[in-house]
């Protein structure tokens, strides 16, 4: 508890083994029980959950979940409560199941799987009595908060692999189904509908099903979202069907079967009696002014008739269409009987109507099959087979329910909704099979037509207008709307030719944004019938809703107008003049109509705006040239509608696009470039804007890049010349395409984690068939651009022009961001724009011509010299190399670059050096290389005699390159260069001892940039998207694997596919930067070792009493102790970080006399704080470099030596520095500042030394603290061997 307080992970961690020692002693080996209380372990815990510091409860919550991994623990409650309570708690935090370092993207949370593995270990252990309390606990504990999208997941799928076991009765499955409310509040869509896929296997694996009747499970089956989870056709639905064919004959029997007889549950004989009960009439559905039934039974009916339908087709092995219709029709007869009286009988109880027509939807919603074909779908065939037998008598019903002035109330608007929709699901039924001219849909849609034409051109004879009116005009511009949508959706539909027929004529001549007076609540209450269900204070009080009835009016009206623009699209003047006597008002008066649209958009609710953008669509590309200010004013109404929408998900993606469609048709762009208005300026403002709010919504980038690609794609090839002429001048959008992506929060990128890992599952997860893939990853952004960019002709003039001025933007925004920031982090938003561009100029790079290249070949080279990431530098080295290759004549250029001042050079010039190492590439193209590679060797015979290490590695592997090339070719005028070459080579091949040098030349060579790497066998996608950020050391998020690139279909492949993947070994390589392998080599190692013998335990202060000790030593006159004397003391300093620290060491050492002082880098002293502090004692101490990943090697030959290795670090067996006789060859190890002395370098120890305290601050500065331990070497060196006496 006391190293707990200290809340540092790096202390911490070593002493967690100990803890399993504490679990072995305090149970009993004989019988098993514990000796003492659990709950003292469970403190420890505790301690550790409640930590601010998250590292530490996620280090404590791994290891109690890793308890049972190697001992069996006897039962005890409060563990058990425990787990309930502060376990539970502690696993809500959404933080600790991010990945693991070096874990790919997609793999399982490490801590998700050891919750699982503990869980179905711990659950399994359990007594049988207990099993079931405990989980009905731990399921009602998943209830008791509001659980974020990660943390519920991972429960859900620890819970749904818990072994099968009847444990879970009636209260069970009611908090299982709680549990999935839970996860309702999440916006992660996907990951809440794989929670409820593993809720659901759940309550299948644990439920006892003798305690619940087929009812409670249908109940509960309607707790899932069907559009998110189970969906028919899914392997989820297929495992729910087997577990009700094992298990119904075992349920309890519902009340429901019991008032009918039925003993012996049986699902068929449930499902019947659903439907006789469900189409049943009430002896209360009188009247005609009921609101409509709710939807809930009608799903549920819908969805245990298709389930008990695919049950029966899992009895037989081979289950025919005669079956399954046989069965299906058991089910059915009752809805079908009361369906073909429809027409007939006029009496039938509305509730009774709505609930057949409800359920007659949902059955057909339910039954389409996810994920693959409903063609092969019997079930859905024998279905679509009744519902079309009873066609003519639902569609006369429908027909005579809109027409004839039945509709009369607010309510009845619910009704018309669900008339509108079985009329559409009808014809696309009728459509699906064949459409026949003599099908009688056909005649109810065109009777349907002519009277709500009639209803809506009946004018009030100057009275006040009825409710009962306003309701069926209401209605019938409803109709209308669904007749347009159907026909315009369904070319077989057109009832007339493309002469203007009474639909267009009245269409046309229709008064836009036309309002509904409200009725007086007078006659409201007047009208009321007093034996109708429906009260006055009903209808006066839904009245109050008369605007949004107003406004589902107005964007019907809208919806007709979409229709009618779109067939005679063509007839609208561009120039917007009126025509004297048009004979289609609203299509040949085109400005009047765009000044309705604007009125429009300031009227309806943002919910209710899509028709009126898709008019916008028609009419702006039609009126930009005449009337500009007008298309303007739309587009930033249009605008301020989608920014007002951003966080309203259902309605913002549609509008979204239908937005993208209007502003950014191709029509416009083209128009707008060609004047240069203000239009063309408003459009690149709100480019921006969309590319803005992509950085907080993602997806919306998405819409914009991947409609304007396919317009452009359509358009280039529909014109012969394949002209991209609009896109040329908006190339600023492919720009930002090509670099877009932001950097994500750590807790958004777990969230993204998840989500691939879920993906990764496949049909696995139910989730991901059910729902569509919407592909609004960032990544997407630059996929879509980079393969319109593939898909261009480099032959082509204008593609050419596009691509250059591309190339140009491209350059220009790397000298930005390298002006921008001189220095930025490693994968910092400017480290991935640059790379960005480097990766597109890659792609471009194909279709630049020689003259081209001319221009901007000087800008690439000054790339080189720019102070750049590694990773970018190895695309401006490939990018030079395939060049050099194609255009050889640009290699005097090259040589230029390593003429450049020793001051502007530095260590860039190791950029152009890697690219010399690759001269056999170069090369490979020119008849004679005899000129090249004497040049290439003088250049760089002269950097391999750089002061820099960097610079001489670099020249070294690129000298041995270009010498194996000339040994190859034989050339005899290098002969006097051999002598030179080959000393050189063999020096450093033959290098000794095993230094950083030696190791440093090794891991060179070994780099996959010079030992596998090849510019032209690995120009690829891949290579340039996957591989080599993937190499290079890039984060995970940056690697874009070549099936994404293939998954997104919205622009289609180019011709030459082949070169998407790699066909090199380079891609089997594991990523490994030669220069970064010696930075803090494990020196972490704690983590993999089950237990230190001693390890850090820092002091709690006020918890110690030091014993007063006269420490004041009679030593005064000590240059004449010292002299010129040297102790056998060597001070090991190379944990060490801040120059301060070692400049006052190195003082410090020198003054008593020190042997050697070890540091880290010997770089160190040309530090001005360390000049400052060490007064120049570095010329007159002996200095050795050993790097902390040698340090156990040192250590170790010291120890061979004679040398006590004594440690300076307060541990667990660390002795009082009072107390402890320094033997003479002394070697002291001081810690770092922060973390003190790693636990691997702690065993090698065979003293800790502490210094007492006794004031609250916890530790000492180390230069103080080394200086003390010096000073005591010295003070008891000097007593043993002088004169002196303390």
């Amino acid at each position: 508890m006391e190293t707990l307080e200290g809340n540092q992970i790096h202390v911490i961690k070593p002493v967690l083994p100990k803890l399993n020692n504490l679990f072995e002693y305090a149970v009993s080996e004989e019988n098993g029980c514990w000796l003492f209380h659990p709950s003292w372990h469970m403190c420890i815990y505790k301690r550790m959950f409640e930590s601010e510091n998250k590292i530490l409860t996620k280090e404590g919550v791994i290891h109690f979940l890793e308890l049972y991994e190697t001992k069996i623990l006897p039962f005890s409650p409060e563990f058990s409560e425990f787990i309930i309570g502060p376990l539970m708690d502690a696993l809500s935090e959404s933080s600790l199941y991010s990945r693991s370092p070096g874990q790919p993207i997609g793999s399982c949370s490490p801590l998700g799987l050891k919750l699982q593995k503990f869980l179905v270990t711990y659950i399994s252990l359990l007594p049988g009595d207990i099993k079931s309390n405990f989980l009905l606990k731990f399921i009602r504990k998943m209830t008791s908060r509001h659980w974020c999208a990660v943390p519920i997941l991972f429960l859900s799928k620890a819970l749904a692999n818990v072994p099968k076991y009847k444990a879970l009765g009636i209260d069970g499955l009611l908090a299982l189904r709680d549990v999935i409310h839970c996860t309702m509040i999440t916006h992660q869509i996907l990951l809440r509908g794989a929670a409820q896929c593993y809720l659901l296997q759940t309550a299948m694996n644990l439920l006892d099903v003798e305690k619940v009747s087929l009812s409670d499970v249908s109940t509960f089956l309607m707790s899932l979202r069907q559009e998110e989870s189970l969906g028919r056709g899914t392997s989820l639905w297929t495992e729910l069907c087997d577990w009700l064919r094992v298990n119904e004959s075992y349920f309890k029997p519902s009340p429901m079967c019991g008032s009918i007889g039925l003993h012996k549950t049986s699902l068929n004989a449930y499902v019947k009696s659903l439907i006789q009960e469900y189409v049943k009439s009430s002896a209360w559905e009188t009247g005609e002014n009921c609101f409509m039934p709710d939807w809930f039974e009608a799903k549920l009916v819908s969805l245990m008739v298709l389930l008990a339908v695919d049950v029966e087709g899992m009895k037989t092995q081979y289950s025919g269409k005669q079956r399954t219709e046989n069965v299906l029709r058991i089910f059915l007869d009752p809805l079908l009987d009361v369906l073909m009286k429809f027409g007939t009988n006029a009496y039938m109880p509305l509730l009774k109507t709505d609930r057949c027509l409800q359920l007659l939807l949902k059955l057909l919603n339910t039954c389409r099959l996810k994920g693959s074909s409903a063609q092969d779908d019997e079930v859905f065939t024998v279905l679509q087979n009744f519902v079309m037998s009873t066609t003519e008598s639902i569609s006369e019903f429908i027909l005579r329910r809109l027409t004839m002035n039945e509709l009369n109330s607010v309510s009845d608007l619910d009704r018309c909704h669900l008339y509108l929709m079985v009329l559409t699901e009808l014809i696309n039924l009728h459509l699906k099979v064949g459409w026949k001219r003599g099908n009688p849909i056909w005649r109810v849609i065109s009777l349907l037509k002519n009277a709500s034409i009639q209803h809506l051109q009946e004018t009030d004879s100057g009275q006040e207008p009825t409710l009962a009116n306003q309701i069926q005009r209401v209605v019938s511009m409803a109709a209308l709307a669904m007749v347009c949508e159907a026909i315009d959706q369904k070319p077989e539909l057109q009832l007339d030719s493309l002469h203007a027929g009474p639909l267009e004529s009245f269409l046309s001549s229709l008064q836009l944004n036309q309002t509904l007076q409200k009725p007086h609540a007078e006659e409201q209450s007047s009208y009321a019938h007093p034996s109708e269900c429906t009260s006055v204070l009903e209808e006066s009080s839904s009245s109050q809703g008369w605007g949004k009835i107003v406004a589902q009016y107005i964007h019907d009206q809208w919806v007709c107008l979409s229709f009618l623009l779109k067939k005679y699209h063509a007839l609208i003047p561009s120039t917007g003049s009126a025509i004297l006597e048009p004979f289609l008002p609203a299509v040949q008066m085109p400005i009047r109509t765009l000044q309705s649209a604007l009125e429009a958009l300031t009227v309806l609710s943002s919910d209710q705006v899509l028709p009126v953008f898709h008019c916008l669509k028609v009419l702006v590309p039609k009126l930009l040239t005449s009337s500009e200010s007008l298309c303007m004013e739309s587009f930033d109404m249009a605008w301020k509608i989608i920014s007002s929408l951003s966080n309203t998900q259902l309605i913002f993606w549609p509008n979204l696009k239908a937005f993208v469609q209007f502003v950014f048709d191709n029509k416009v762009l083209t128009i707008a470039a060609k004047i240069k208005g203000q239009a063309y300026f408003k459009i690149k403002e709100i480019m921006y804007k969309i590319i803005e709010m992509s950085a907080i919504k993602t997806g919306v980038f998405n819409t914009l890049i991947s409609y304007c690609c396919q317009s452009w794609i359509v358009s280039a090839s529909n014109v012969s010349q394949g002209s991209l002429s609009s896109a040329k001048n908006y190339s600023e959008l492919i720009l930002e395409a090509c670099i877009f992506g932001t950097v994500f929060r750590r807790d958004q990128r777990l969230v993204q984690d998840v989500q691939t890992f879920i993906e990764n599952l496949g049909h696995d997860c139910a989730a991901n068939i059910v729902m569509e893939n919407t592909k609004r990853e960032d990544y997407y952004v630059r996929i879509c651009a980079i393969k319109f960019l593939c898909l261009l002709d480099g032959s082509n003039m204008s593609h050419k022009l596009f691509m250059e001025d591309l190339a140009i933007k491209l350059l220009d925004k790397d000298e930005f961001v390298s002006k921008s920031k001189k220095r930025y982090y490693v994968n910092s938003l400017q480290h991935r724009v640059k790379i960005r561009v480097w990766q597109t100029l890659l792609v471009l790079f194909p279709r630049l011509d020689q003259n081209f290249l001319n221009g901007i070949i000087d800008r690439i080279f000054q790339a080189g010299f720019t102070n750049n990431q590694a990773s970018i530098k190895y695309f401006i080295e490939w990018i030079i190399i395939l060049i050099l290759h194609k255009f050889p004549q640009f290699l005097p250029k090259f040589w230029d670059c390593f003429s450049y001042g020793e001051e502007n050079l530095k260590t860039s010039i190791c950029t152009f050096l890697a690219v010399l190492s690759h001269l056999d590439v170069v090369t490979q193209n020119i008849p004679e290389k005899k000129l090249i590679l004497k040049q290439a060797l003088i250049v760089v015979l002269q950097w391999c005699f750089n002061h820099n290490f960097s610079v001489r590695l670099y020249a070294l592997v690129a000298l041995k390159k270009l010498w194996t090339v000339c040994k190859v070719l034989s050339v005899e005028e290098f002969d006097a260069l051999t002598p030179v070459i080959e000393s050189s080579l063999h020096q450093v091949e033959s290098m000794h001892g095993a230094g950083n040098a030696k190791k440093n030349w090794q891991r060179i060579q070994e780099h996959f940039f010079f030992a596998t790497f090849h510019p032209l066998k690995d120009y690829c996608l891949e290579t340039i998207f996957y591989i080599l950020p993937r190499l290079s050391g890039l984060i995970e998020d940056e690697w874009i694997t070549i099936d994404k690139f293939t998954r997104f279909t919205d622009v289609p492949l180019d011709a030459g596919f082949q070169w998407y993947l790699s066909q090199t070994q380079l891609s089997k390589l594991k990523p490994g930067d030669w220069s970064q392998q010696d930075i803090g080599t494990n020196l972490v190692e704690a983590d993999n070792q089950a237990e230190w013998t001693d390890v850090q335990k820092k002091i709690i202060p006020w918890n110690n009493r030091v014993p007063d000790l006269d420490l004041e030593l009679l030593f005064q006159d000590r240059a004449a102790r010292l002299g010129k004397s040297i102790s056998r003391l060597i001070v090991v300093a190379s944990l060490i970080d801040k120059p301060t620290n070692l400049g006052g060491l190195c003082r410090t050492c020198e003054v008593f006399g020190a042997s050697a002082l070890v540091v880290g880098s010997l770089q160190c002293i040309s530090d001005k704080q360390f000049q400052h502090l060490s007064v120049s004692a570095e010329q007159w101490l002996p200095l050795v470099e050993v790097k902390p990943p040698q340090l156990i090697d040192y250590l170790q030959q010291k120890k061979t030596e004679g040398y006590t290795i004594i440690g300076v670090e307060q541990t667990a067996k660390s002795l009082d520095l009072t107390q402890y006789c320094f033997p003479e060859k002394s070697l002291l190890l001081l810690g770092n500042e922060r973390e003190g002395i790693p636990a691997n370098l702690i065993q090698q120890l065979d003293v800790c030394v502490e210094i007492p305290q006794q004031g609250i601050i916890r530790s000492l500065n180390v230069h103080v603290s080394g200086a003390l331990l010096i000073w005591e070497y010295t003070r008891q060196q000097l007593l043993s061997h002088g004169d002196g006496k303390p």
